[in-house]
């Protein structure tokens, strides 16, 4: 894979400037961020953003970003400072293998795997772990919440769930679960369903609830109304 490959992997249908990074670990496993926009501007991820919530979802350690030569990216400061990252100009990326994002979750597995994923959970801020399973074509995507130094910084499940799935060059998607381990109802958040609209419109997605119980809801429910408009692309 070279950059340009990577880059048309951003989700930039208003701005047409796609962006992409990819950030090492401590371990030396790699993760590949671009940028994914969204109808709602202020809801857009930047591509570091969400490399590094990649990795820390996996249990991971950001120690590097990969970028290409003179690379302009949205919040790069603040992630080489919240984990004082080196900076490492590669003009080309070939040489890195990225690992299957996806898993293996038959129907029987879903709410053991959404346990199981909480301890992933970085919730410094909220104590409120919540985990998410994107169901593609190609596999599951397992996403959870990530909270850093900065509350504004971090991702929720499901959006770190859509953003590596999409950094990995999944767009086929089936449905959605998710589940919280703490209060009487499992759902997303308002900007989670502006995200979750603008990819699944119209898909399925269940509620594990702390409770134990499950509902089923269209993610077009969730949102009512919800904003769109073609008149903001450029």
């Amino acid at each position: 894979m070279n950059w340009k490959e990577l880059e048309q992997r951003a989700h930039v249908p208003y701005s047409k400037v796609p962006k992409a990074c990819v950030i090492e670990s401590s371990s030396g496993s790699f993760y590949p961020g671009v940028r994914i926009e969204n109808v709602s501007f202020p809801l857009t991820m930047p591509a570091i953003q969400v490399a590094c919530c990649l990795c820390l979802a996996d249990g991971e350690t950001p120690k590097s970003v990969h970028i290409s030569n003179a690379y302009a990216l949205e919040q790069f400061d603040f992630w080489v400072n919240e984990f004082n990252l080196s900076v490492v100009e590669s003009p080309k990326i070939e040489a890195i293998i990225f690992e299957s994002p996806t898993l293996s979750v038959n129907s029987s597995e879903v709410k053991p795997t959404l346990i199981a994923l909480l301890d992933k959970a970085i919730t410094t801020n909220s104590d409120f772990p919540v985990s998410a399973l994107l169901f593609c074509k190609e596999g599951v995507v397992p996403g959870v919440n990530i909270e850093v130094s900065d509350w504004t910084k971090g991702l929720c499940g499901e959006r770190v769930a859509i953003s590596k799935a999409i950094s990995y060059g999944l767009t086929d998607f089936d449905s959605m679960s998710l589940h919280t381990l703490k209060g009487e109802f499992s759902s997303p958040c308002g900007a989670c369903r502006q995200v979750i609209h603008e990819h699944m419109p119209d898909n399925e997605i269940n509620f594990y609830h702390a409770d134990g119980t499950l509902s089923t809801h269209y993610t077009s429910d969730l949102l009512p109304f919800s904003f769109t408009s073609k008149s903001l692309a450029k």
